[in-house]
């Protein structure tokens, strides 16, 4: 009799100390990601495949250029994972102590093209025909990565002074890409795997990665997060030879 109930309130013991992934009176637990604009097609396929491996978790996403997410971050944004088109704004955030600092890394890598309409009526075939045109468009040097680097390219080839007064500046790269689709500018600069959204424009060259600091997406987790299990969960799938793959085949670089 002794043994039945020992087993008994041992069973319900167990039960009771299941695992939350799978008890369905758990409820589903949201986390926020920060991520680059450039990021948003694949990240949105990733998402798919993490929620079916995890029910419980539902992944919010907040796209936008990096340098004004990483402004939101630091003042106090409820924010669980950042992932930065720039090295440069996620350090600040981790300099100041707000990335965990066991879940963060570099993640994947990118490249600068010069694109143009699909008719390209300026006949626009090289960095330096750029000088023909009357508009051309890039992020926001301060906030938007892919501004920065094609100011610093544009600098390093002695175009920026000349063109400086042609320039359409964009609150983050995809509007680049639409300015550059509806023909409000002759030419813009976006990252590589922005091209592969659009059948309106034509890819008319790589900038030469010699000009600009190289292009890496870091990912981190932030330190102030609520969910930091269900974070670093999320975190080491994006960091997985599943996802990296699938980065790949949307135009991302792996970083050797």
């Amino acid at each position: 009799m002794y043994r039945f109930m020992f087993l008994l309130i041992l069973g319900l013991f167990l039960h009771g100390c299941g695992s939350p992934e799978v008890n369905d009176d758990v409820e589903s637990i949201e986390i926020t990601v920060s991520a680059a604009a450039s990021m948003q097609n694949v990240l949105e396929e990733l998402k798919k495949n993490f929620e079916e491996k995890h029910s419980k978790i539902d992944i919010s996403f907040n796209f936008g250029a990096s340098g004004a997410l990483a402004q939101q971050i630091s003042q106090g944004a409820p924010v669980d994972l950042f992932l930065s088109a720039s090295l440069e704004k996620f350090n600040a955030l981790r300099d100041d102590g707000l990335i965990h600092n066991k879940f963060e890394q570099n993640l994947i890598g990118n490249e600068i093209v010069l694109i143009t309409p699909k008719e390209n009526n300026n006949n626009i075939k090289s960095m330096e025909d750029l000088k023909k045109a009357e508009r051309i468009s890039i992020g926001i040097p301060e906030i938007v990565p892919a501004g920065a680097y094609a100011k610093e390219a544009l600098n390093n080839m002695g175009l920026w002074n000349t063109i400086e007064n042609q320039l359409v500046l964009a609150k983050d790269v995809r509007q680049v890409l639409t300015y550059v689709e509806t023909e409000n500018v002759d030419a813009g600069f976006v990252y590589k795997t922005d091209t592969q959204t659009s059948d309106q424009i034509q890819v008319i060259t790589s900038v030469d990665s010699k000009f600009h600091s190289p292009i890496i997406y870091p990912i981190g987790v932030i330190k102030s997060s609520k969910h930091v299990e269900e974070a670093t969960l999320l975190y080491e799938y994006l960091s997985s030879e599943e996802a990296i793959t699938l980065f790949e085949e949307y135009g991302f670089t792996r970083i050797q």
